[in-house]
C-alpha cells in the first residue's frame, strides 16, 4: 500500500509540474496553429488524459506541439481564414482524421511505418520546420499586424522598425530570457508559466496597448460536438496522413529514449492507438491536433513518474482550469510568441543539419532538400516532407543500383564474387557479367564458380537470375557451382535453386587448378 501510494505521489507531482508549462503552452500553440488561444485548453485538457489509458511509455507527454501545431496551420492556411469558425471547425476535423489514422495504423500493428522516415528527411524537416515557427511569431513579438504567408510575414514584421511595439519587443525578450535561463536554476523552474503571470500582471497594471488574448468565453466544459463539415474529408487525408505518420516521429523519439535509459519495453502499435484516441478526443471537444511532447515528456521523467498515470493526471489539473481561462484575457501575444521561440530554439541549431556533409554526402543532399523544400512550399509543408521522403527513397534505390562482379580465370574455370544487393534492379548484370567473362575466358573452362560472399541480400529476382545461370550453363556445358553462401541468401536459393550444390565455404580454387592439370 505504501509503494502505491509513493507512487500516485510522485505521478501527481510530475502532472502538476508538466501542467504549469503545458497550460501556458497550448495557448501559445494554438495561436501557432491559426486557432483562438484558448482552444489550446481544449487541446490540452482531455487527449493526454484519455491517451493515458493506451500509452505504453509511463513518461510520454500529450498534447500541443510545435510540430504538430504548424502542420496543421500549414494544412489548413489555405482552407479558411485562421482564427475563424470555419477553421477551428477543420481543424477539429483533421484531428479526427488523424486520430482515425493512428488508430488504423495501431490496430493493424504496422507500428513500423514510423521509422519511414529517415533521420536525414527528419533533420531538414525539423530545421525548416523551426525556421518557419520563428519567423511565424515574428509579428507577434515585434506587435505589428502583418499579412502574407508564413516566411512573408515574419519579413513584413522586421522591415520597419518604426512600426515595432517595443513593449511587445521587451515583454517576448523576457520570456525567452526567463524560459531559458530558469532552466540553469533547476529543472523544475516553471519559467513559461511565470512569464505568463508576469507578462498578464504588466499589461493589466501598466495599461498595455498592444495586442493580447482578448475575451475568453466563460465555460465549465470544452464545447463537444461533431456538427463538423464532414464534406471537406478528401480535401484534408493528404495532410492528414503526412500529419499523422511525422507528427509521431517525436512520439517514438520520446518513447525509444525513455525505453532505453529505463531498460523498460515501449510498443509502437500501442502508442498509435493512444495517439489516435489523444486526437479523436481533441477533435470532438474542439481542439487541433495533437502530439507527443519531448520537452515535457523529459520533465515528467526528471519530476519522478512512475507509471502512465502521470499523463492522465496532467490532463485532469489542465481540466479542472479550463474554468478559469478567462483570467488570461489580458496576456499579451508577445509572450505567446516569446514562449513559442523559447520551446524551439534548440531546433535552430545549424549544427546536426552541417553534420550530414561530412557524413554522408547524399544523406546530406536529402535533408538539405527537405530543408529547402520546407521553407519554399511553406505553408504546405506536408508536400515537402513528401518529397523528401521520396528523394530519399530514390537515393537509397540509386545507391543500391551499386554492383561489380569481380571475375577471375583460374585454370579450368571462371570465379564470379558478386559484390552489392542482387535485386531485380542489379539480376541482369550477373548474366551479363558471365556472358562477357566466358567470350574471353579459355576454351577449356569446364566450371562456374559463384562466390556469394560479398552479397548483402538476395530477392526472388536476384535468385531467378542465378537459376537462370545455371540453366544456361548447364546447356553450355558447364558445371555451375555455388559457394560461401550466406545464411539468409541461402533461405531463398534452397527454394529457387534445389539442385544446384554448393560449399558453405569460399571456393577452393587450388583443387579447382589441380582437377585442371591431372585432366590435362
Amino acid at each position: 500500500m505504501k509503494t502505491s501510494r509513493s507512487k500516485w505521489l510522485y505521478d501527481g507531482l510530475a502532472a502538476f509540474s508538466v501542467a504549469l508549462v503545458l497550460l501556458p503552452q497550448s495557448l501559445a500553440y494554438a495561436e501557432l496553429a491559426g486557432m483562438p488561444a484558448y482552444h489550446g485548453f481544449y487541446a490540452a485538457a482531455l487527449p493526454p488524459l484519455f491517451a493515458a489509458f493506451f500509452a505504453s511509455s509511463p513518461y510520454l507527454q500529450t498534447g500541443p506541439t510545435a510540430l504538430t501545431s504548424l502542420l496543421a496551420f500549414a494544412a489548413l492556411a489555405n482552407l479558411a481564414t485562421p482564427g475563424s469558425t470555419e477553421f477551428v471547425a477543420l481543424a477539429a476535423l483533421l484531428a479526427i482524421i488523424v486520430g482515425a489514422i493512428r488508430i488504423i495504423v495501431g490496430l493493424m500493428g504496422a507500428g513500423s511505418i514510423s521509422y519511414m522516415m529517415s533521420q536525414p528527411v527528419v533533420r531538414g524537416f525539423t530545421g525548416g520546420a523551426a525556421v518557419l515557427i520563428l519567423f511565424s511569431q515574428l509579428p507577434k513579438v515585434f506587435g505589428v499586424q502583418t499579412d502574407g504567408s508564413t516566411l512573408g510575414a515574419g519579413f513584413a514584421a522586421v522591415q520597419d522598425p518604426a512600426t515595432w511595439n517595443l513593449e511587445a519587443v521587451a515583454l517576448a525578450a523576457a520570456t525567452v530570457f526567463v524560459m531559458l535561463a530558469g532552466k540553469h536554476l533547476s529543472k523544475f523552474f516553471p519559467g513559461v508559466l511565470v512569464a505568463v503571470v508576469g507578462g498578464t500582471l504588466f499589461a493589466t497594471w501598466s495599461g498595455y496597448e498592444g495586442a493580447m488574448v482578448g475575451e475568453v468565453p466563460a465555460v465549465v466544459l470544452p464545447p463537444f460536438s461533431l456538427d463538423l463539415p464532414w464534406s471537406r474529408v478528401p480535401q484534408l487525408l493528404v495532410s492528414g496522413l503526412v500529419l499523422a505518420v511525422v507528427g509521431f516521429a517525436e512520439v517514438a523519439s520520446v518513447s525509444q529514449t525513455y525505453a532505453e535509459r529505463t531498460r523498460t519495453p515501449w510498443d509502437p502499435n500501442r502508442e498509435f492507438i493512444s495517439q489516435g484516441v489523444a486526437n479523436l478526443t481533441a477533435g470532438v471537444a474542439g481542439g487541433f491536433p495533437v502530439g507527443g511532447s519531448f520537452s515535457r515528456s523529459a520533465l515528467a521523467y526528471e519530476a519522478g513518474a512512475k507509471s502512465r498515470r502521470a499523463g492522465a493526471l496532467t490532463g485532469a489539473v489542465v481540466f479542472l482550469c479550463v474554468p478559469f481561462a478567462g483570467l488570461l484575457s489580458h496576456l499579451p501575444m508577445a509572450v505567446l510568441g516569446g514562449i513559442v521561440l523559447g520551446a524551439v530554439v534548440k531546433l535552430l541549431d545549424p549544427r546536426p543539419l552541417l553534420a550530414l556533409f561530412s557524413q554522408s554526402r547524399l544523406q546530406a543532399t536529402v535533408a538539405y532538400v527537405t530543408f529547402g523544400a520546407t521553407l519554399v512550399l511553406a505553408p504546405h509543408v506536408e508536400w515537402a516532407v513528401l518529397l523528401g521522403v521520396g528523394v530519399a527513397l530514390f537515393v537509397h534505390i540509386w545507391r543500391e543500383q551499386w554492383f561489380e562482379v569481380d571475375v577471375r580465370q583460374v585454370p579450368g574455370a571462371l570465379v564470379l564474387t558478386p559484390e552489392g544487393v542482387l535485386w531485380f534492379g542489379t539480376a541482369p548484370l550477373v548474366g551479363r557479367a558471365l556472358a562477357k567473362a566466358l567470350a574471353s575466358a579459355d576454351p577449356k573452362t569446364t566450371t562456374v564458380i559463384i562466390d556469394l560472399s560479398h552479397l548483402g541480400r538476395i530477392d526472388l529476382s536476384g535468385a531467378l537470375a542465378l537459376a537462370e545461370i545455371v540453366t544456361r550453363g548447364r546447356e553450355a556445358k558447364l558445371e555451375v557451382r555455388f559457394a560461401d553462401v550466406p545464411e539468409h541468401s541461402g533461405r531463398i536459393l534452397r527454394r529457387v535453386c534445389q539442385d544446384v550444390p554448393w560449399d558453405p565455404d569460399p571456393p577452393d580454387l587450388s583443387g579447382v587448378a589441380e582437377e585442371s592439370a591431372e585432366s590435362e
